[in-house]
């Protein structure tokens, strides 16, 4: 008796657990088989065309995401506490320098003060510096390009444009490889600039 009833057992969990089964099916679907046949039917013809009826119900309910959406209003007291957050966000959308976009090639960069190099070796400064300019504009803050730039500009006559580069490359490299040149070309430019302004 004993054994029987232990082979019994897996048989018995088995058909307890179809019965639960089917009992959990029929509570999600409450309409009998008979009905959902009946209406197989007039679904396939109206999967094309829907019925004005299933259109406005579907309007009606609820989305399941409703919940889980973002308020994006703003607080009840925003424009009083923040009055200005309009123009900000304004602001915000329209084009201003500091979201400009500069191009960053270091390559090119050193490319550039390549090809100047060879124009400034044979005195064609005007070349020269196109390419140092565009170096920088390439790799802003370039030590090499700037302090190239400023020998051009002295050797093609702008001492103030010199000047003012020599000055950014000692700012960039107080203490480089270049920094004893600029030294000494800054002072030779700014004893000149002095004795131009003294003659006037």
């Amino acid at each position: 008796m004993c054994g029987r009833r232990v082979s019994l057992l897996p048989v018995l969990v088995l058909v307890l657990c179809f019965a639960e089964a089917r009992l959990l099916a029929q509570q999600d679907d409450p309409q009998p088989a008979e009905d959902q046949t009946q209406q197989a039917g007039p679904a396939r013809n109206s999967a094309s065309k829907p019925d004005k009826e299933s259109v406005e119900s579907r309007e009606t309910e609820e989305s399941s995401s409703k919940d889980t959406r973002i308020d994006l209003s703003p607080p009840a007291n925003d424009a009083k506490g923040h009055p200005n957050s309009g123009a900000a966000v304004y602001d915000a959308g329209q084009p201003n320098d500091v979201q400009e976009f500069h191009p960053w090639d270091p390559h090119k960069a050193a490319k550039d003060v390549e090809v100047g190099d060879f124009y400034f070796k044979r005195k064609n400064y005007r070349a020269a510096l196109d390419r140092y300019k565009e170096a920088l504009v390439y790799k802003p803050n370039d030590a090499i390009a700037t302090f190239r730039l400023a020998a051009c500009e002295e050797k093609s006559g702008q001492p103030a444009d010199a000047i003012t580069h020599y000055e950014a490359y000692l700012k960039i490299l107080p203490h480089g490889p270049d920094a004893e040149q600029a030294q000494k070309s800054l002072e030779h430019l700014k004893v000149g600039a002095e004795k131009q302004t003294t003659s006037k």
